[in-house]
């Protein structure tokens, strides 16, 4: 996970009650698109892989965003 990951993670879970919830989103999309990125980079088989995560980024953003409201 690289450093610019851990920041948007500390981001939203620090102030994640001052965050529109537009701003939250976005935020739950970038933190998706660098965990596909980590994938992607470990993986032979990328366009089968790329084509998988991009059919569910919604739902990754989704359980991003949950897990840190709770």
């Amino acid at each position: 996970m690289s450093i610019q990951t851990i920041s948007v993670f500390e981001r939203l879970y620090s102030s994640n009650t001052e965050i529109e919830e537009k701003e939250s989103r976005k935020h739950a999309v970038a933190c998706a698109l660098e965990l596909i990125k980590a994938d992607l980079l470990s993986s032979n088989e990328r366009s089968d892989h790329l084509k998988y995560h991009m059919e569910n980024l919604s739902d990754y953003a989704d359980k991003i965003e949950s897990a840190l409201k709770n």
